[in-house]
């Protein structure tokens, strides 16, 4: 390990309800190869024994010359954890993950280890394996691997489109850096979410490094959203809650007139695509006629939308009137 300055990394964890996972994650900072760590874990109304577990590690992170703070308050979602966590940062560095994950042992190492060789980024990116819950020996992918871009240091469009890797626990951020854009530390407080937030004001005036090992563990769980098992009403919801998340965002960078009208109108074409596709999926006629005439209006119809709206159009009313001619015999 190159590091001679022993600088402080912040990592602010929100806990709710994580009492089957938290000692793993919190083992997983213990055995850091880089022990100059605080954790600032804001237990965010748990009912569970979250708040005995956090209790019992404060002595075992002191006896490993690390901190750890617990911060107790009624559960107002991820944004807001976050905002309560920004409050205790002291850190000349700063990490935030869900202690349903864990990192990998040289995580904070490595990274900081870039910010020194490279001291023009305010952002360093790491890989970091996917795991499903039930089989935590073998990773079933590379999370960001899927991203084209993801060695390109200009990354403020890409994460705005979604092109960019933001899964929680594999960044650290400078935090001078982060206070330039933000000196109130305080983002959009979104029941769930924090990664837009704290990146993309970070982007929009900084370059981010790309380290292209796994340094953290994504864990899917068979009742999250992205173990795939949602209905119509959980995804609209999740594509609404994005959205202004994002439109919030956008509204706290200082843009150019030209650049916010420019990135609120890809939204809208973005999220009514989302829609529009969310609608077919589930065979739901009104809301993929509403958002198609979104995007006629702003005259982006590609020849694909128009064919899958056609197409389903008359798919979905022939299962409608199929439905309502059982219904009229059985009835009737």
């Amino acid at each position: 390990m190159m590091i001679v300055k022993k600088e402080l990394i912040s990592i602010i964890a929100p806990c709710y309800n994580v009492e089957k996972t938290l000692s793993r994650y919190l083992n997983s900072i213990l055995g850091q190869t880089y022990k100059n760590i605080e954790v600032i874990a804001i237990n965010d109304g748990s009912s569970d024994n979250t708040e005995e577990i956090l209790k019992k590690y404060i002595l075992r992170f002191s006896q490993n010359n690390m901190y750890l703070k617990c911060i107790n308050k009624k559960n107002e979602g991820l944004g807001a954890a976050i905002n309560a966590g920004l409050k205790y940062v002291q850190g000349e560095y700063l990490c935030w993950s869900d202690p349903d994950d864990f990192y990998m042992p040289t995580s904070m190492e490595k990274r900081l280890e870039v910010f020194h060789k490279h001291p023009e980024y305010a952002v360093v990116s790491s890989d970091a394996y996917v795991f499903k819950a039930e089989d935590l020996k073998k990773p079933v992918k590379r999370e960001a691997a899927r991203f084209e871009h993801r060695y390109e240091p200009e990354q403020f469009e890409l994460l705005l489109k979604e092109e960019s890797h933001f899964c929680a626990g594999c960044h650290m951020i400078r935090m001078r850096d982060f206070e330039k854009v933000n000196p109130e530390r305080e983002i959009f407080p979104a029941k769930r979410g924090q990664n837009w937030q704290l990146l993309l004001p970070l982007y929009y005036k900084f370059k981010r490094y790309y380290l292209d090992i796994p340094l953290y563990a994504y864990i899917i769980y068979p009742d999250s959203m992205s173990s795939g098992d949602v209905n119509e009403q959980q995804e609209l919801q999740r594509w609404c809650e994005h959205e202004e998340i994002l439109r919030q965002t956008l509204n706290r960078i200082p843009l150019t007139n030209e650049e916010a009208r420019k990135y609120n109108e890809e939204l809208t074409i973005r999220y009514a695509q989302k829609r529009f596709y969310t609608a077919i999926d589930f065979r739901d006629k009104k809301t993929m006629k509403e958002q198609y005439e979104i995007l006629k209006k702003r005259k982006y119809i590609t020849q694909e939308i128009r064919d899958s709206y056609l197409r389903n159009y008359y798919i979905i009313c022939k299962i409608f009137y199929k439905c309502k001619e059982l219904l009229l015999k059985k009835y009737v």
